[in-house]
């Protein structure tokens, strides 16, 4: 199929010739919903740690004889009953992450570039080049193409393009070694080189 290629700041346009395996397949919303999920799944930390009522320090000896005192039984201060005791199911430090095969995983990369192409919110360039690192360039640039909420997507981030991008309100700079679908979601539109491109197809062909 063939998309258009925009010049980057500029009104010209070209022709585009992509892959249909890649551009032009369905679109699978469980795939997608399963595979987001395990991106986010694996990012978080797992750390929360408590103390069971073996872990708190003290407690081992029992507070008061079991027996003509009037109380309620007790045989440490350390119970989960009591102030300061541990915790009764105590959160222990965890592997959150969910087990998605390559296949998988390309396939929802695959199924969200075809629905962002058919939703016209992905958006080819010849290149992504600015000649001084100033945000002020970069913002003129990407006004001329109307994007404000956008990823920008290029075989290899410049200095000057980092430089410049990185203090603009929903702006972000990936290679495509960073592609991944949650970060392909959470734009409104994703703006890709076209040496990014040829990357991208080599992966997902």
């Amino acid at each position: 199929m063939n998309l258009k290629l925009h010049s980057f700041g500029k009104k010209s346009t070209a022709k585009l010739k992509v892959s249909d395996s890649i551009f032009d397949v369905p679109y699978n919303e469980a795939l997608i919903h399963q595979v987001v999920t395990s991106y986010l799944s694996a990012s978080r930390a797992g750390t929360k740690a408590q103390k069971t009522r073996s872990e708190v320090r003290g407690g081992g000896r029992k507070p008061w004889r079991q027996k003509g005192l009037g109380r309620a039984r007790a045989g440490t201060i350390r119970s989960p009953i009591w102030r300061s005791g541990g915790v009764t199911f105590a959160a222990k430090p965890r592997d959150h992450s969910k087990k998605v095969n390559k296949k998988m995983y390309r396939g929802a990369i695959r199924s969200i570039l075809a629905e962002l192409t058919r939703q016209e919110r992905l958006i080819f360039v010849d290149d992504v080049t600015i000649e001084n690192p100033k945000t002020k360039v970069l913002l003129e640039k990407l006004n001329s193409m109307d994007l404000q909420d956008v990823l920008i997507v290029t075989d290899d981030i410049s200095e000057n393009l980092y430089l410049a991008a990185r203090n603009i309100p929903c702006v972000e700079v990936v290679n495509t070694q960073e592609i991944n679908p949650y970060t392909l979601i959470g734009y409104e539109k994703v703006l890709m080189t076209k040496p990014a491109l040829e990357k991208v197809e080599a992966w997902l062909a």
